[in-house]
């Protein structure tokens, strides 16, 4: 995703390798077409199996899809490459090779990758999940939502479907962006469901050495953000800060602490990103594992920072949304009327709780 500065392999390596507080793992299969997992795969060597957790994600299909530019390989989904009766061949096969090149036999979990509108609706995409988990590929299974915000309605519904399948889901939360992941989960709640939450440190504005005025390097994903936005954020990080130091959290484990305080949110999965003239990533992942696992955010602290980091309607979202025009594509459609029902059933109102606002 070419976040701040590339750091060579063997020291990737050595980030990722378990222990020392941080035991879980993660990749997806389509990053590198296949080289994360061959990388985590050397980081994992001489590892005991039963000592960590590892989460695998699979979903785009560069095996038989040809990249679409910055947009990445098609789904898995895309009717161009097969029908609905291919559906769990292909997640056998592609979890299968993922294993493989990690050196591993099973994944603790696996999620499916950034789906469209077909892998949240269909019977067949589920079944061929809860089959990697029956045939000892997967430990548990899950849906990842992304890779941009959104996509409430359709995770809301999709779990509603087929929640008693899904025993994970990972959402984009932080205190900076409680929205709309927010909405997602008393629904995943509901049904049981544990949320691995992802863009935690904001952008890595809460490790604390992103200047405001940083510039980004070209091709840096955090680019499409808009203007201003570390500005902004160091702002009302500073408003958090005081709640952080009452309690000893540097602000990075502040917002892992206000995401495990969220009843469903069961994993805090933060980006270490080595800035350019920043601490060492290394640095990051020692105070990351430092977090404590009580949570010692107050209710209240938990409510105050969600009023300071408050993002309702910053952003145009993806998924099944009230704002979309012209055709449909694999991150954004129209409204349909289950998922108006499925809002609605949640007190969602998409036409208030979905939208950009002017501001």
């Amino acid at each position: 995703m070419h976040f701040g500065e590339a750091i060579a392999d063997e020291r990737l390596e050595a980030l990722l390798r378990p222990g020392g507080g941080i035991d879980t793992v993660i990749t997806a299969d389509t990053y590198g077409q296949g080289d994360a997992d061959r990388l985590l795969g050397r980081a994992l060597q001489g590892i005991p199996r039963g000592e960590f957790c590892a989460v695998g994600a699979v979903g785009h299909d560069f095996y038989e899809g040809e990249r679409d530019g910055p947009r990445g390989f098609p789904r898995f989904t895309h009717p161009s490459l097969r029908g609905a009766d291919g559906y769990a061949g292909y997640l056998r096969m592609a979890t299968e090779r993922s294993l493989e090149r990690c050196g591993l036999d099973a994944f603790d979990v696996v999620l499916l990758h950034n789906p469209d509108r077909t892998g949240y609706t269909s019977e067949a995409v589920w079944e061929g999940m809860a089959a990697l988990r029956d045939e000892g590929l997967a430990g548990t299974i899950g849906v990842a939502p992304g890779p941009a915000n959104g996509f409430t309605l359709d995770l809301i519904a999709c779990l509603e479907r087929f929640g008693s399948l899904i025993d994970w889901a990972m959402l984009i939360l932080n205190p900076l962006e409680p929205w709309p992941g927010e909405l997602a989960l008393p629904p995943a709640a509901d049904e049981g469901v544990r949320v691995i939450t992802r863009v935690v440190d904001y952008g890595g504005l809460f490790w604390g050495d992103l200047a405001a005025d940083h510039q980004f390097a070209k091709g840096d994903h955090r680019g499409f953000r808009p203007s201003g936005w570390t500005e902004r954020g160091h702002e009302r990080i500073d408003l958090m800060r005081p709640i952080a130091e009452r309690h000893g959290l540097t602000p990075l484990q502040m917002a892992c602490q206000w995401n495990l305080a969220h009843g469903a949110v069961a994993c805090a999965a933060p980006t270490l990103i080595q800035e350019p003239g920043g601490r060492a990533v290394e640095e990051k992942r020692q105070e990351l594992a430092a977090t404590p696992a009580q949570i010692l955010l107050s209710d209240e602290d938990v409510a105050e920072i969600r009023t300071i980091g408050d993002n309702t309607g910053c952003m145009a979202l993806k998924g099944g949304v009230p704002d979309h025009e012209g055709e449909e594509r694999p991150d954004r459609w129209p409204l349909s009327p289950e998922l108006t029902a499925a809002g609605s059933r949640w007190g969602i109102e998409p036409e208030r709780d979905l939208r950009p606002t002017a501001a």
